[in-house]
């Protein structure tokens, strides 16, 4: 049997991924000729930053060749405001620094990830300390208002704050978890095109696990096991890389500045209607 060529890999893949991102676009009332639109948007973004030929201008005409729309669309796409990553995502990374700075920071805990309650204000061990510590300028009342909202903490009859979850969710609306929809699946495929086209002969890690015949019983069991185990992982790894992060810590020495991280996700699909026993 002949193996499928590239472009009909790449065609295969495409319909696959956007499946589950038609359905949410389709929840949200995201017309075909809206998203359309933004398919157009960003082919023209991506062939004007990242498609120039070494030492020459960028032009309309090689842009409407390289996208297949025509000349005139690429000048209205070009004269439109380039994207921007949304406030709230940086929200979203800073209370998630302020909840791990909590639980791993000797100053806000027993340094073995059990985080103290903290009082609203004080010189050191204090709320009002940890998050001018991990969230930079961002007012300590909003912070806890946002980590009330998520349920990631709550408020003890003395006032203190208590941390009741070690990752932070927004819990503001769609709106937010629609942004971290964006981010992180876009931190996914840009580590597949690095793997593929970019640097194959040394990948950067992607792996996952995966069984296809498990009961749903097992399945419940390892919502457990997955929630536990990766979140052990993750907060390992964001001891190692708090260590060096010129933020959190500005002794850190080096050259240059790259973003780096690591996403965990647990995923499950119902096969069948529940029989006992598929296979019998």
């Amino acid at each position: 049997m002949a193996r499928p060529k590239p472009l009909q890999a790449l065609s295969a893949a495409t319909l696959q991924l956007l499946r589950p991102l038609v359905t949410i676009l389709l929840r949200n009332n995201v017309s075909h000729r809206t998203f359309a639109e933004l398919a157009k948007l960003v082919y023209v973004e991506v062939a004007n930053t990242e498609f120039r030929i070494a030492g020459k201008k960028q032009t309309t005409s090689r842009i409407a060749i390289l996208t297949g729309l025509t000349r005139k669309e690429v000048q209205r796409l070009l004269a439109q405001r380039p994207g921007t990553e949304p406030v709230s995502a940086e929200e979203y990374h800073r209370a998630s620094r302020v909840i791990t700075g909590w639980v791993r920071d000797p100053d806000f805990g027993d340094g073995k990830g059990h985080p103290h309650p903290l009082p609203m204000e004080g010189k050191r061990a204090s709320f009002s300390t940890l998050v001018k510590r991990y969230s930079g300028d961002i007012p300590v009342r909003a912070m806890v208002d946002e980590l009330l909202r998520a349920g990631a903490v709550k408020q003890l009859k003395d006032g203190r704050i208590c941390l009741l979850s070690r990752g932070y969710i927004p819990q503001k609306g769609p709106v937010e978890k629609l942004q971290i929809l964006g981010s992180d699946t876009a931190d996914l495929i840009m580590t597949i095109d690095y793997n593929l086209h970019q640097n194959p002969a040394k990948p950067r890690f992607q792996r996952k696990v995966m069984y296809d015949n498990v009961p749903v019983e097992a399945a419940r069991e390892f919502q457990t096991l997955a929630a536990a185990q990766g979140q052990e992982l993750l907060e390992a790894i964001d001891r190692w890389l708090a260590h060096r992060d010129r933020d959190v810590n500005p002794a850190s020495k080096g050259t240059g500045r790259v973003r780096v991280g690591l996403g965990v996700y647990h995923f499950e699909e119902q096969l069948d209607s529940g029989r006992e026993n598929p296979s019998s």
